[in-house]
């Protein structure tokens, strides 16, 4: 039996993970838990704060802090960070700023954090733009959220197309979440994201996105260690 820890970005991620994909993955006997990245504690209060990725040396310093929490040989770690608005104090983020290519980009991104990290049992994610380019993978199933909104999902399915929604741009007003934002303001992150992806299901969200695709290749042999 293999367990999974996830550091995620924030709730959105964080819920995906438990919803969508810790189901998916126990079949292959990979048990996955995931809590958001911690950016505060209230020492008086005993209280912590999660989510939000503002500065890469808080994020490290969780994942560093889980590794030393569950140092057993049976426990593999990852993340769920997305590249649009990634903290410029990143490992190699002005080498991987240079680079066009967004899967290029991914790979040294991830390959630096790997190697900042230092430990075998860590498999580096970052989500190709952000979490919601998992939604455009099929725009149509905001439908379950958002009835009365046949117009704005039209919208939507027009401007994806048949283009692969990892690569939908990351700027200011055009990163995936924006355009969903624009065409229906009430968009919920948290609840309805999660939801709609769930209705997606895997197989389609792994046909359109490589990215992750590949991400879930690599969790699911993790279930072939004995």
């Amino acid at each position: 039996m293999i367990r999974l820890h996830v550091t995620a970005e924030g709730q959105t991620e964080q819920a995906f993970i438990k919803k969508v994909l810790a189901p998916f993955l126990a079949k292959s006997g990979v048990f996955a838990d995931a809590r958001s990245v911690l950016t505060s504690k209230d020492k008086r209060a005993a209280k912590e704060y999660r989510g939000g990725l503002l500065y890469y040396q808080k994020a490290k310093n969780d994942i560093l802090t889980w590794l030393k929490e569950d140092g057993n040989a049976e426990c593999r770690f990852t993340t769920m960070f997305d590249l649009y608005a990634l903290p410029s104090d990143f490992p190699d983020y002005q080498d991987a700023l240079r680079q066009t290519d967004p899967y290029k980009r991914c790979k040294i991104l991830e390959d630096a954090l790997y190697k900042d990290i230092g430990d075998s049992r860590f498999i580096p994610y970052i989500q190709l733009h952000e979490f919601e380019a998992l939604i455009l993978a099929d725009p149509k199933k905001l439908d379950w959220e958002y009835m009365e909104h046949d117009d704005p999902i039209k919208k939507l399915l027009q401007m994806v197309g048949e283009q692969n929604p990892e690569l939908i741009n990351d700027g200011r007003d055009t990163a995936p979440s924006k355009r969903i934002i624009n065409e229906i303001p009430e968009y919920d992150k948290v609840s309805s994201g999660v939801l709609v992806t769930e209705k997606i299901g895997l197989p389609v969200l792994r046909s359109k996105c490589r990215h992750f695709h590949e991400w879930l290749i690599r969790l699911e042999k993790l279930g072939e260690i004995t």
